[in-house]
């Protein structure tokens, strides 16, 4: 591939983002797509029209500067911590690639440059290996800037990660400190509560607790099998027994067709809407106990410890955990069987495994697309074609990322839907366990696979060579790392841009608009935001940065861009887009900084491998101290930073729990937590908003020309 495809690539993908970017400037102001553009800030109906005007057809970059002014206050009001975590992980990446950008730009990219005795002509024309390390001679005494690159990236990547670990950390406790009293730090979920057949698992529960818990047990709450499959039996239940009960009443028998057969209209969705007599009578018989309870305690320390200690000497019973905040329970995968778990487990590993396995298949063909010469010879009919130069760019330097790209975007649905079936009991545990699947499917996809397929196509000669791994990697990344740049330039500012536009929820609601002809008030609401999507995404490109920065820098200025960018769109679509329904409390920090690291140590590997086959003793000698001190630096931060993550401190709990004593807000806590975890009563979570005029006006601007908007008081969140 020339530097000249290269350029092709970038100028269809920077048509494209400019493009899209005005576009959004302009559909952003019409009054119809508030719902699409200003979801989570859309506070009352449309009142009245005015005139059209010219101002809503021209694009303006207003939406930028707003973006650029919002506050991490501001982010932390209306997002919640995830989102301020979320765009401190793009900062953090912004930050280490500037100084990626600035090492290998000014001192790699010359050396790599003029590494061989060559003439140099049309740099335009210079194929893209003259640019990485592949271009310098065996034994080259210029290969110590390589390993110093190295040094001062670690190093940078490493400072920048420990200070945003601490800083989330605070962030962290000072959620939880300042945060009103939160229901789950008195409450525990307990699973695997053994079946007495005398007694219902209500009863068997509280003997339980008031038994081993008898100072600190307050009360606890059963969980009901629930579900539309529930939903239907109970329904089917009711109008058995409503038939039953009339077919021994006489006087019904000339007015049951009528009740039930009268209308041609859904009977089961007719009883479960118009629940009367029967509802107050057989509720308690519907409900059907599972072996799964909320247990309240009068202390959040004694709530702390309960979910912590062992309850018997068979851990498979009375298993208990600390219960997530009410409006992020994931209410059908509580009933699951304890014992069914593991078993689960398994079972999606296998099916993620042969998922990936399957996915081979398009990643095969898009590297025989970067290799003009076995695609020739596969289908000769192409030679024709593939003789014209801008033909040869655009498939060598556009086209096989985005086929890869179509391909990806089945691969989040496919990664929620087995982290539902996996039995997560959180909405924010499926997200994050849907975003660990997500980044494994990717690194290993979009990197490890394109690196093994492009070494099958051109040798297949791969299982002769697996013994070799560190040096067939050490020469295969250099390789591949032109597809790398192509990748990120399709993947990368596209996705920015229709993440900007929001193509398919646009798309979505001017067909129910126009088509099925709702009402605004039918159409769908906003969505929290995807983090299992946008997270795996930023996280592979950070690690195909550090992996490709001293083997190929012309990476690093375009991942600059996608970052630059990516802070501005994603902090205007956490402000206007994406509505908040429930938070982890920067859970997603520590799936970055391990990546990062992992990154680096993989980095440092392929460089130790390069300097092998390069000859440079002095340059592998230095890497390999480098390579310990990252995997040290990594364990302190596990020690020191993590367990805040995974569970709350003693110390903390007790200060609240004096606090609220003090005060005397223990009895209004006791009264909240039955309605909190109320499992048949629709939650509301109440939106946040922002206060300061910054962003105020940009309601404004899509109200001018046929509607206004009528804005209501910001709603605090709780």
């Amino acid at each position: 591939m020339k530097l000249v495809a290269l350029f092709t690539a970038a100028g269809i993908n920077i048509a494209v983002c400019a493009v899209l970017l005005s576009l959004y400037s302009i559909l952003r102001k019409q009054p119809g797509n508030v719902n699409v553009y200003f979801g989570r800030r859309l506070a009352s109906k449309r009142s009245r029209r005015t005139n059209l005007c010219l101002e809503r057809f021209v694009p303006s970059p207003s939406w930028i500067l707003k973006a650029w002014h919002t506050t991490e206050d501001e982010l932390l009001s209306v997002g919640g911590l995830d989102a301020v975590v979320f765009v401190r992980i793009v900062v953090f990446s912004l930050r280490v690639f500037s100084v990626a950008a600035i090492v290998c730009t000014f001192l790699v990219l010359p050396v790599n440059y003029y590494g061989q005795d060559r003439k140099h002509v049309d740099i335009s024309f210079e194929p893209l290996e003259v640019f990485s390390i592949e271009n310098v001679k065996e034994g080259s005494r210029w290969l110590w800037t390589h390993c110093l690159a190295l040094y001062i990236i670690t190093i940078a990547a490493c400072t920048l990660s420990y200070f945003e670990f601490k800083a989330i950390t605070n962030l962290r406790l000072v959620h939880i400190i300042g945060s009103p009293p939160n229901p789950s730090h008195f409450a525990i979920l307990v699973r695997g509560i053994p079946w007495a057949p005398e007694v219902s698992y209500h009863e068997t529960v509280r003997n339980f607790f008031t038994n081993y818990h008898e100072s600190t047990y307050l009360s606890h709450q059963m969980i009901y099998k629930a579900g539309t499959v529930q939903k239907l039996k109970d329904d089917a239940e009711l109008m058995y027994k409503s038939i039953k009960g009339n077919a021994f009443d006489q006087s019904c028998k000339p007015h049951f067709t009528r009740c039930f057969c009268g209308e041609p209209r859904n009977s089961f969705r007719m009883i479960s809407n118009e629940r009367t007599a029967y509802d107050d009578v057989n509720l308690d018989e519907r409900k059907k106990e599972c072996a799964a309870a909320f247990v309240f305690f009068k202390t959040r320390f004694a709530a702390l410890v309960a979910s912590r200690i062992l309850q018997t000497s068979n851990p498979m019973m009375w298993v208990t955990d600390q219960a997530p905040e009410p409006h992020d329970i994931c209410w059908s995968n509580l009933c699951i069987p304890y014992r069914q778990l593991w078993i689960r487990k398994i079972a999606i590993l296998v099916a993620s495994i042969v998922f990936m396995i399957v996915f081979l298949l398009p990643v095969t063909f898009v590297q025989g697309l970067t290799q003009l010469d076995h695609l020739q010879e596969s289908l000769p009919f192409l030679k024709g074609i593939l003789k014209k130069e801008y033909m040869s760019q655009i498939v060598t330097g556009y086209l096989p990322s985005v086929i890869l790209i179509l391909f990806l975007y089945t691969v989040p649905p496919t990664m929620m839907l087995f982290a539902a079936i996996e039995g997560s009991i959180s909405r924010s545990g499926r997200k994050k366990s849907a975003c660990y699947k997500v980044l494994f499917f990717l690194i290993w996809n979009v990197f490890f696979v394109n690196v093994f397929t492009g070494s099958v196509i051109s040798q297949l000669s791969v299982f002769n060579r697996i013994t070799n791994l560190p040096a067939q990697l050490a020469k295969e990344v250099p390789a591949q790392a032109t597809f790398f740049i192509t990748y990120v330039l399709s993947s990368g500012w596209a996705s920015l841009a229709t993440e900007l536009i929001q193509i398919f929820p646009l798309i979505w609601i001017s067909f129910q608009r126009y088509i099925l002809r709702c009402k605004d008030d039918s159409l769908t609401g906003p969505q929290s935001f995807p983090y299992h999507t946008e997270i795996p995404r930023i996280l592979l490109f950070v690690f195909l940065g550090f992996t490709c920065s001293i083997l190929a820098p012309l990476i690093t200025p375009f991942l600059l861009v996608y970052f630059f960018l990516g802070y501005l769109v994603y902090k205007n679509q956490l402000v206007n887009v994406y509505v908040t329904k429930y938070d982890s409390g920067g859970g997603f920090w520590p799936i970055a900084h391990s990546t990062t690291v992992f990154a680096l140590i993989f980095t440092q590997i392929v460089a130790l491998g390069v300097f092998g086959m390069k000859r440079a003793t002095v340059a592998s000698g230095f890497t390999i101290p480098l390579l310990i001190l990252t995997i040290l630096f990594h364990e302190y931060c596990r020690q020191r930073f993590l367990p805040i993550f995974k569970n709350n401190s003693a110390q903390i709990l007790i200060d609240l729990d004096r606090r609220d004593e003090r005060a005397g807000k223990m009895e209004e806590i006791y009264d909240q937590l039955h309605t909190a975890y109320c499992q048949f009563t629709p939650s509301t979570t109440p939106e946040s908003d922002l206060s300061p005029s910054t962003h105020g006006q940009d309601l404004e601007e899509s109200n001018r020309g046929s509607e206004i908007l009528e804005e209501g008081k910001p709603q605090p969140k709780r």
